[in-house]
């Protein structure tokens, strides 16, 4: 089934044109709400690609991730530390998760701003396990006191 949205009722319309209804004030908020429900995050998680054979593109980043993970199985330990770098929108965070997902690990996320003070990133330190990957989305805002 195909779907338009139907900007006027903030409904769907379906193929064929039948329509889903009208929206109510609170559903018309919500479709422009600045803010994801858990259910928003849920449903985006749930999309996104859990190995490498599933993320399309990036060939070469695949390729280089696919070997350092079966490395990384070979030796019977832990990966490399890796860098994600470029602009929102390009798959680090599903990367790092495909990862994750790959060496049978947890994966433990985090942005840089969210690690105010250094026992901030203490406390995320002290209760990773073993082989656990941490993922520090915009590490590059991090605090220069928790930097250093």
């Amino acid at each position: 089934m195909a779907f338009d949205l139907d900007i006027e009722g903030i409904g769907y319309v379906a193929e064929g044109g039948a329509s889903s209804g009208r929206a109510t004030a609170e559903g018309r908020e919500r479709a422009v709400a600045p803010t994801f429900t858990e259910d928003d995050l849920e449903l985006d998680f749930s999309l996104r690609p859990k190995r490498l054979d599933d993320y399309l593109g990036q060939s070469k980043v695949k390729e280089s991730l696919g070997i350092m993970i079966d490395a990384a199985r070979a030796r019977g330990d832990v990966a490399d530390h890796i860098l994600f770098s470029g602009p929102p929108g390009l798959g680090k965070t599903t990367l790092a998760t495909v990862v994750a997902n790959e060496l049978g690990a947890s994966i433990r996320t985090t942005s840089g701003p969210a690690i105010a003070r250094t026992g901030d990133l203490a406390a995320i330190l002290t209760n990773l396990e073993e082989g656990d990957v941490l993922f520090i989305d915009e590490i590059h805002r991090l605090n220069r006191m928790v930097e250093e």
